[in-house]
């Protein structure tokens, strides 16, 4: 069914590069050889049993980007078989994160608009003596599978009467037998040296009502006995997968080859090439889908979409942009080999997209009050703020300067060491946008904290003024005491401190791989009037603070930002 007019991806995922990758030379040399007609032809098939990551934008950036740069068409197929784990609650949202990524697909497919296929392929399979009942348990079949290098042993029921086995599938279908009581195996080869081949599993019986077939089928197919059928099935020129599917490759074209004699609706020539590269796999980052739910499910994050979750509404709520993901997906590559990306890369095409768009803003996460001792009371200044310096074309807002500021509390030191650059008693500083001011001390509590700064402006230092350009080291943000407004901050790091928690959670429990640090509240920070009109889906720079977006939680009384990368990476200088 056609969902989505047949469009393309954007041009930002599939720009010209220096050389092609090999999954595109793959490709030009299939067309070069007038294969498929020369039709272009790719899939995006992921399970609905959970919300899609950044290793699977990889993914749909190589699926959408090879059907873009040669004029074909990817289209989205929802891999349906285990309805024990799908919920059509995945499905919408996996809609809703391709789309976010900016791609549109062709058509829409699920797995089960293929059932009644598959299950009379299958029947095909018994007829032909490939393919007979098991009635062993799992133990006993996975004790028969031999090792690489020793052959496995025959079933007792591989022999099994075709109209014996024929009888016991239906009536395993028909519901007339518990899950777990029997499966149906290919009969291909247990000596094979692929593992694949030796008699692998394509039905078993699955009690559980599927979320668009109901309870029709009794029997649902294995993904191997399902994913070749369903591109063959659809037209699928080249079926891209990561790499450990490769060893599968061998088992795909084997099910194609036999689908091709009972199929007779397709061109002469016709098949799919399945094509495998490498997965991305990112530091500090934990890519298990069954590990990101128990996060889910234990409460260790607040949800799929936590910002601190890899999970695309994760970075989508936590700022970062399509076009970052994109970018950085485009840098990293394609290859035949497995490795593991630093973590910095990624924050890094954030934070090269957002320098370009996103607006500035003043905010002050730690205030201090900052009191102009000599600036007259209750007036008012109001000084002009570049929006995005980066942007020729950027208009400015006005941010009111007063008498009393707020000040980030780590700005003033009063005993401060030589290279102190900030306010500290003596020392002159800029206040951004406005004048130069010298501090001349403070006042503190009975326990000795700060409470307020004192400092005396000088009036010939603004801009357009004799001593505009008088050199100082250092320049600070801040924010009118009386004009700004409050908003609670959340600044989120690394979920995890191990940089390979994958390989850490073999050995230890997940909760005791977390970064205690990964989320700090900030409940009293203060930000200009401009950045309380803040919208979500728009991308803001605290100016020398960091990049941060407005949270789905954020109310006109209760301002709530997000913390999406810090201006700089400083986990590396952290952690040494």
């Amino acid at each position: 069914m056609s969902d989505m007019p047949n469009s393309v991806a954007p041009a930002e995922c599939g720009e010209e590069k220096k050389s092609l990758n090999f999954v595109e030379q793959i490709v030009e040399g299939d067309l070069r050889a007038g294969k498929n007609d020369g039709r272009i032809q790719t899939r995006f098939p992921p399970e609905p049993n959970g919300y899609l990551h950044i290793g699977h934008a990889k993914a749909i950036c190589m699926d959408f980007g090879i059907a873009q740069k040669y004029g074909g068409v990817c289209n989205l197929r929802f891999d349906d078989t285990n309805p024990t784990k799908e919920d059509v609650e995945y499905v919408d949202a996996i809609r809703e994160d391709i789309e976010w990524l900016g791609f549109h697909w062709g058509n829409i497919y699920y797995a089960s608009d293929y059932f009644e296929r598959l299950y009379q392929f299958a029947e095909e399979l018994i007829r032909a003596g490939h393919a007979y009942v098991d009635e062993q348990t799992a133990e006993e079949i996975a004790a028969q599978k031999g090792t690489p290098t020793t052959p496995g042993v025959a079933s007792p029921f591989r022999d099994r009467p075709i109209e014996e086995s024929l009888d016991l599938f239906r009536r395993m279908n028909a519901g007339e037998f518990p899950e777990g009581a029997m499966i149906l195996r290919a009969k291909i080869d247990m000596a094979s040296s692929n593992m694949h081949f030796r008699d692998p599993i394509i039905y078993r019986i699955i009690k559980v009502s599927h979320h668009r077939t109901g309870t029709k089928w009794g029997v649902y197919p294995m993904y191997d006995f399902a994913h070749g059928q369903s591109d063959f099935f659809e037209g699928v020129t080249h079926s891209i997968c990561t790499l450990e599917f490769e060893v599968h490759r061998p088992l795909y074209d084997y099910f194609v080859d036999l689908l091709k004699k009972v199929e007779p609706n397709h061109p002469e020539g016709y098949r799919p090439r399945q094509i495998e590269f490498n997965r991305l796999n990112l530091t500090y980052t934990m890519m298990s889908k069954r590990k990101l739910l128990q996060l889910v499910q234990e409460g260790h994050v607040a949800g799929w979409d936590d910002p601190r979750m890899p999970t695309i509404c994760g970075l989508r709520r936590r700022g970062y942009t399509p076009e970052s993901i994109r970018s950085f997906i485009d840098k990293i590559g394609y290859t035949k080999y497995d490795g593991i990306i630093d973590m910095a890369l990624l924050e890094h095409a954030v934070r090269e997209d957002l320098n370009r768009h996103a607006l500035r803003g003043s905010a002050v996460l730690d205030p201090v009050r900052l009191v102009i001792t000599n600036y007259p009371e209750g007036q008012t200044e109001d000084m002009s703020f570049l929006n995005n310096p980066e942007d020729p074309n950027s208009d400015s807002h006005m941010i009111r300067f007063s008498r009393e500021l707020f000040i980030e509390r780590e700005d003033f030191m009063e005993d401060a060491p030589k290279k102190y650059f900030r306010m500290t008693p003596g020392q002159e500083v800029r206040l951004k946008s406005a004048y130069i001011v010298r501090c001349t001390g403070c006042k503190k509590d009975e326990n000795g904290n700060v409470i307020e700064v004192y400092a005396e402006y000088d009036p010939e230092t603004l801009s357009g003024r004799p001593e505009s350009n008088r050199k100082v080291k250092g320049t600070i943000h801040w924010v009118s005491a009386t004009d700004s407004v409050p908003a609670e901050v959340r600044l989120y790091d690394r979920l995890f401190l191990d940089e390979n928690p994958s390989e850490a959670a073999k050995d230890k429990e997940l909760a005791e791989l977390l970064n205690p640090e990964s989320l700090t509240i900030v409940r009293e920070a203060r930000v200009e009037p401009f950045l309380a009109q803040a919208k979500c889906g728009e991308y803001y720079q605290f100016q020398r603070v960091g990049y941060f977006c407005v949270d789905p939680d954020s109310r006109l009384d209760h301002l709530v930002f997000n913390r999406t990368v810090s201006l700089k990476d400083t986990w590396k200088k952290v952690n040494k």
